[in-house]
Parts: structure tokens; sequence; C-alpha cells
């Protein structure tokens, strides 16, 4: 079993050179180059070259290299998509789509651009149709040559298009962040939640990191370096919940339980789904402890 762990995703400005050479350094999981929203109209040209320069070059060590494009609809979006294609990170991250057609179309082009199949493509989740469409969204990863495999939220261009108020608990988000959960997993797809805005409330950050985990995210998008710690933390497997799983992975392994559905640890019910969940979180562990 085999898992690459996505807690944490920081955004860095593909204008900014220094945040580029900054980002090999960074104990972020992934690193997602943005063209799109931190670069303005004249910077855009710049900031292409610029980043996928530095991708071609490497340097990024184990981390996941992402390249956020503008949408495929503006005057830049093409020509990014190619870039991208030959500057080889280990994803696309594709603004504004709407349903599975805007993800065919960025499929097509890759795959026009020769993309090599190892490069996926990763969805932002910001506008009120890609909401009412999760289930056909997602659902493309099941399609012919699919590269689809992560969701990300963009609340805060969900906020601004619904005119919502979010308060701490972010109540009018609920069903944005469930229903993207449920279609992600539905396909099997990786999601990542939205990003916390205010970059110094540490402890603000700390508990929405909480309740992303709870409704079922794998991590969550970061806009400063000094949010890093708090989502690697939060979206790692705490060190009870690892010796749990791996008692259950060791009771289930014990000859005379073999081809049990159900055993009895510690005076709890453990069905064979939950050795299946503990696997996949001792794996994970075991990526993070040999990182550090």
């Amino acid at each position: 079993m085999s898992f690459r762990p996505t807690r944490s995703a920081l955004y860095m400005p593909g204008s900014n050179a220094r945040a580029l050479e900054k980002a090999k350094s960074l104990p972020a999981d992934a690193v997602i180059l943005d063209l799109e929203d931190a670069v303005s109209p004249e910077q855009k040209d710049t900031a292409r070259r610029q980043v996928c320069a530095a991708v071609a070059a490497g340097g990024f060590g184990r981390r996941q290299v992402v390249i956020r494009i503008n949408a495929l609809d503006t005057p830049w979006g093409a020509e990014d998509l190619a870039a991208v294609a030959a500057a080889k990170p280990d994803a696309v991250l594709l603004p504004k789509p709407n349903d599975a057609r805007d993800i065919e179309r960025a499929t097509d082009a890759l795959r026009r651009a020769g993309a090599p199949d190892t490069l996926a493509l990763w969805a932002m989740v910001e506008t009120p149709l890609a909401i009412l469409n999760l289930r056909e969204l997602a659902g493309a990863a099941r399609h012919a040559g699919a590269r689809l495999t992560c969701l990300v939220l963009g609340t805060n261009d969900l906020v601004k298009e619904t005119r919502v108020e979010l308060d701490t608990s972010r109540t009018a988000a609920l069903y944005w962040l469930s229903a993207s959960v449920t279609a992600a997993r539905a396909f099997g797809l990786m999601v990542l939640d939205g990003v916390y805005n205010n970059f110094k409330d540490l402890t603000g950050l700390s508990a929405e990191c909480h309740q992303a985990r709870m409704l079922g995210f794998d991590g969550k998008t970061l806009i400063h370096p000094d949010q890093i710690g708090a989502a690697n933390e939060v979206f790692a497997p705490g060190i009870d919940e690892v010796v749990w799983a791996r008692k259950i992975i060791a009771a289930f392994d014990i000859p005379a339980n073999v081809g049990k559905g159900v055993i009895t640890i510690d005076g709890k019910m453990v069905e064979l789904l939950h050795a299946e969940m503990a696997r996949r979180t001792v794996a994970i562990a075991d990526v993070i402890a040999a990182q550090t």
C-alpha cells in the first residue's frame, strides 16, 4: 500500500523568483506555483516562463509540484497548459471548471500538448455550478484517458459568488465542503480544503484544519509558509491513532483470525473494514516518518 500525503499545499506566486526558490526548502507536502490569482495580467507571460523553467530544472525534492494555470477561456489558459505539459510538474491545477466537459477539455489539451501520462490534473471547486455538478465533475476521473486525481476547494471564490457570510464554524460552507468530500471519495480522488485567509491567526487555522479533517479532507491549501506546520500536524495520524492501527493489523494477521470479518480487541468489536483503514493510517504514518 503506497500513499503520498498531501497534508499541506502551499500557493506561491509564479511571478516571484525568490518564492519559487524558497519553495524548494519548505516542509510543505505540495507547492502550488500560481499563474492565476497571484499574478497580474502584465506579469502573466513572465510568470509562465519563470515557473516552467523552475519546474523543469527540478530541485523540489519530495514535494509534489503543481502549477495552477489560468482558466482555459482566458487569454492565457491555452498557452499555460501547453507550457506546463512541457515542464512536466506532478500536476496541473485547473481553475473554474463547471462540469465534466471542462475537465475533458483540459485533459484533451494536455494530451495534444504531449504531456506525459504521469502528469495529473487537479480541479478547483470554486463556482456555484461546480457545486451543483460535483457528481459529474468528479466522475470525469472514470473517463477514458482520465488524469483527474484531486479536487481543491476555492472557498474564497464560492463566498464571493454566493454572497454568503462565514462564521468561525463555516456554517454556510458546510454543504460545499461535505458535498466535495463525498464526490471525491465516490470516485477515488484526493480532496483539499480551501485556504485560511488570516495567516497570522495560527490558532484559528489549527481549528479550521481540525474541522476539515473531521469532514474527511486529505489536507489544506495554504497562503503562507507559517501555516505549514499546523496543517502537517493536524492532517498526520496521531501517535495513539497509529498505535491502535498497528494493534488492529497485528490482530487480524494472527493465523486464528485470518479470514474473519469481525474480531474483538481490548473489548471492542473491530471489523475487517477497520483493518483496511488501519493499513492506510500506518502507510501514511510511515511515509511521514521517513520524511523527517
